[in-house]
């Protein structure tokens, strides 16, 4: 998903501790965890990138880098 005004990509964070669940713009997405842990958890890493979309992300790039053709050959 876009951010409709700038058609930058979105990325969803949640927060299970305090109920946050919201999507960023991909450029503000380090600043706005770490501003949220800051100040709503005392720096602990609670706020994240939606696990879904993590996992996903990671076998894209785990795929585009051939990784997983390495598990195959072996």
């Amino acid at each position: 998903m876009a951010d409709e005004e700038t058609d930058e990509p979105t990325v969803p964070i949640v927060c299970e501790a305090c109920g946050t669940d919201t999507r960023v713009p991909l450029s503000e997405l380090r600043e706005t965890l770490e501003t949220h842990n800051e100040h709503r958890h005392d720096g602990e890493e609670i706020a994240q990138v939606d696990p879904a979309i993590a996992d996903a992300l990671a076998d894209a790039v785990a795929d585009d880098l051939g990784l997983y053709d390495a598990e195959d050959d072996g």
